[in-house]
Parts: structure tokens; sequence; C-alpha cells
């Protein structure tokens, strides 16, 4: 009787393998979604810092246009304030609209700027128009008005929300197919142990004595299983922020381990829970069902 459960978990090691391979490549991917989720809104605040503000210049006075860059650059909203003359306004024209129109025109007719960023909270439509009454406020006779791309504002804002509600469904529903994959590999893999955990059900061994062993066994995997996934997933974040560096300005260290954590409690968690399950479910069989 020893040896036919000795056979059986010899029989059970090979599932094993399968097992942990299976469940670290689900995890992978619930990873991998986790990742883009978590770092959905730095992506979309990253997107919205990148619209540049122009404050348009009445006055050529040199004195007044640095009173205005530091009203602004005071302002909780601003960073990145700079100074455009009309030489630089020509350079940053030139760069953007790929041609140099200096052969067509004798002189410059683009305006000096105060050129800013505003921070991701306040780029909506209502926050920058407050911004632009704020400054026509204080300096309408120095200032012409405030320019940004109106329709590009409005665009990503609604599509951040569209983004991220479609985002958190897709989340949803993946967690839910994963928790039912791991589930099944690890159900698929104790069915060749259903044998080993009957006979020492009928030899006399006691529930919790037959289940700690596998559950400790289920642990172990669990742990392998996440360390795989987590190592993979640490992997691919670090090809992709070599591919596209400004994923590295969105990096947030939090946010990984927090990742990394609920990949280890969801690996562990999932095959100690349905490793138990299956444990429960051979023991209540009767022996002529396990064939």
């Amino acid at each position: 009787m020893a040896q036919a459960g000795k056979a059986s978990l010899k029989r059970g090691k090979p599932n094993y393998i399968y097992t942990v391979v299976g469940v670290a490549l689900v995890l992978l991917i619930m990873g991998i979604m986790g990742w883009f989720f978590l770092n959905l809104n730095s992506v979309g605040n990253t997107f919205k810092e990148d619209i540049r503000l122009s404050a348009y210049m009445r006055t050529l006075n040199k004195d007044t246009i640095a009173q205005i860059q530091q009203f602004i650059a005071a302002k909780p909203y601003a960073k990145n304030v700079v100074y455009v003359d009309k030489n630089t306004a020509k350079e940053i024209w030139n760069k953007e609209n790929n041609e140099d129109w200096a052969k067509i025109l004798d002189v410059n007719p683009l305006p000096e700027s105060i050129d800013f960023y505003a921070k991701a909270e306040y780029v909506n439509k209502d926050s920058l128009s407050v911004i632009s009454a704020d400054l026509m406020a204080n300096y309408g006779n120095q200032i012409t008005d405030l320019q940004y791309p109106q329709s590009l504002v409005t665009s990503l804002n609604e599509r951040a929300s569209k983004i991220g509600l479609i985002f958190l469904v897709v989340a949803i529903t993946l967690c839910v197919i994963v928790i039912f994959s791991i589930d099944n590999t690890i159900r698929l893999a104790m069915f060749s142990n259903r044998f080993l955990i009957k006979t020492m059900q009928m030899v006399g061994a006691t529930q919790s004595f037959i289940a700690r062993p596998l559950n400790i066994r289920a642990v172990v995997n669990g742990l392998i299983s996440s360390g795989i996934a987590i190592l993979l997933l640490f992997s691919l974040i670090g090809w992709a922020e070599s591919q596209f560096p400004q994923l590295k300005g969105i990096r947030n260290t939090n946010h990984t381990l927090l990742l990394f954590g609920g990949l280890i409690i969801l690996g562990v968690g999932i095959s100690v829970l349905s490793t138990h399950r299956s444990v429960l479910k051979y023991l209540k069989m009767k022996l002529d069902d396990l064939y």
C-alpha cells in the first residue's frame, strides 16, 4: 500500500511542473494587465502635462515680462515656465512645421510669449478657463490672450474617462477568467492524486493530516509560480522602458511592489484554496467513483 502511495505521488509530480508553469503564465497575463491598469492614470497625466500653454505678450517691456513670468511660476498649476522671444518662437515654429518661412517674409510676425505647462489636474476646460481669466484679470493690458489646443484638451479628458471605464471592465473580466483558469489547472493536477488521498483516508488518516502536506505543496507551488511570473513581468517592464524611455518617467515603485504583492497573494491564495477544495472533494467521494 505504501508502494502504491509512492507510485501515485510520482505520477503526480510531472503535473505539478505543468501546474507551476501554467499558473505562472496566467499570472503573467494578469500582471501585464495590472501594470497597464495601475499606470493608466500616469500615462494620461503625462500626455496632459505635455500640452503647452502660451500667454502671448502685448508689451515688450522686459521688466514687465519678467514680472508676469514670476507671477505664473508662483502659481500651483504652473511648471516649466519659460520666456520665448521672437527668435525662439520662430525656431519652434520652423521645427514643428518643418519649414522656414524666412525666404518669404522679411519680418518675424510671431509674438513673444511666456510658455508653460499645467499640472495634470488643471488640464481641463474649466480649470484652464479659470487660469486664463486670472491672467487677464491681473495682466490684461500686457497679455493678448492665453492659447492652448482646446480640442486636444477636451479630447484627452473624454477619452481618458472612456478608456478608464473600458479598462476597468476588461480588468475585472480578466481577473475572473484568471481565477477560474488557475482553479481548473490545479484541480486537474490534483486529479492524479485522488487515489493517494483516498488510500490515506482508508488507512485511518485524518482530514487535516491528509490535507496538510498538499496544502504546503500548494503554497510552495504558488510561490514558485508567482516568482516566475514576477521575474518575467519585471523583464518585460525593463524591455518596454528600454524601447520607450518615456515609460521611465511614469515608473511608480509603490505601484510595482503592490502589483508584485498582489500576484503573490493571488498565486498562493488560489493554489491553496483550489487544492483544499479538491482534497475535500475526493475525501467525500466513494472509491468506485474515482475511476
